[in-house]
């Protein structure tokens, strides 16, 4: 049991946050084992073949095979929705005898470091850039993109989910609600580390003590967990909800989809014009009046779906990159 002491005045500076450098850096947990997070498989085979062009001796060494992550990795946030380059910026920053002191914590004894940590820790500052730009690279490579956006709305959406339980049911029911493990009472926040997966070497009780506690949401959670070192500015990490949301897909796309977006007859424009034509040409070809055809023409060049060019007095109409990308 974990016990985190709240004097007077602290839960008025306890505070919501979530941050894209711990997801990215929980998120190599998949790499250890991949089964415990099924909502992110479909990303994880899209993203196989680019982690071999990645450090991925480095990547796979950030996380314990029993899931620990070294603290210094994910700095608490110094605000409620820090950048990914801010955040990276601050992990730079890292005193050398904390990047050593978190890795030997997280993996408890010398013989379990993993041998690019074990060498690593001769030159810890070398150790610390190489760790950081493995991760800089992971997060262009595999994650801002595509997965970053999908997680953003599912960690925005539970944080909207708690200030509305705030609002309506008070500070005991949110703090309580964030996860099974958690209990209030009397000032006193309860974890339970009786599902905990190791032994853990947290101590019994944490105070606030006017430091603030930031609680960051994260889907690479099954229960609420704190920081290793409990000395750190407190922090609690909870598994978000709606977290199997980041793994849908959007309906496919339909026959009349652009149809039911530009209506018919520019629609039907839009998709002859694969090949450029003139007004006259494609009035022709639809049998209605040029004049009628030119407004929608107008109407598609304006928003840069068309381009058009002159030859004498004949204009003539094609899709723009925009254009062939709607059409598909």
């Amino acid at each position: 049991m974990i016990e985190f002491r709240f004097g007077i005045g602290d839960l008025a500076t306890t505070s919501f946050a979530y941050s894209p450098l711990q997801e990215t850096v929980f998120s190599l947990r998949c790499l250890h084992d991949a089964a415990r997070y099924p909502h992110h498989r479909p990303w994880l085979r899209r993203i196989r073949p680019r982690l071999a062009d990645l450090d991925h001796e480095m990547l796979t060494a950030l996380s314990a095979p029993w899931l620990w992550v070294p603290d210094f990795l994910t700095p608490r946030p110094s605000r409620a929705r820090p950048a990914f380059a801010d955040e990276l910026a601050t992990l730079r920053r890292t005193p050398p005898d904390v990047v050593a002191a978190d890795f030997r914590a997280t993996y408890r004894t010398a013989d379990a470091l993993p041998p690019v940590v074990a060498r690593g820790l001769t030159d810890p500052p070398a150790l610390l850039a190489r760790a950081v730009d493995a991760l800089e690279s992971y997060w262009h490579t595999c994650l801002a993109d595509d997965w970053w956006p999908r997680v953003r709305a599912v960690l925005e959406a539970d944080l909207a989910y708690r200030g509305r339980v705030l609002a309506e049911q008070g500070a005991a029911a949110m703090l309580s609600g964030l996860d099974d493990r958690l209990t209030w009472d009397d000032g006193r926040l309860r974890l339970s580390t009786r599902h905990f997966t190791v032994a853990a070497p947290w101590t019994e009780e944490v105070g606030i003590a006017g430091r603030g506690m930031v609680l960051l949401p994260t889907l690479f959670a099954r229960g609420a967990q704190p920081t290793i070192d409990p000395s750190r500015p407190p922090v609690l990490v909870y598994p978000a909800r709606g977290r199997a949301l980041v793994s849908e897909q959007p309906p496919p796309a339909t026959p009349d989809a652009l149809v039911r977006l530009l209506g018919h007859p520019r629609a039907r424009l839009l998709l002859l014009l694969a090949e450029p034509a003139s007004t006259t040409e494609l009035a022709r070809r639809l049998d209605v009046t040029p004049g009628a055809v030119s407004q929608h023409l107008a109407v598609l060049y304006d928003a840069g779906l068309l381009s058009r060019t002159r030859t004498g007095r004949i204009v003539r109409y094609a899709r723009t990159a925009l254009g062939d990308a709607l059409c598909r």
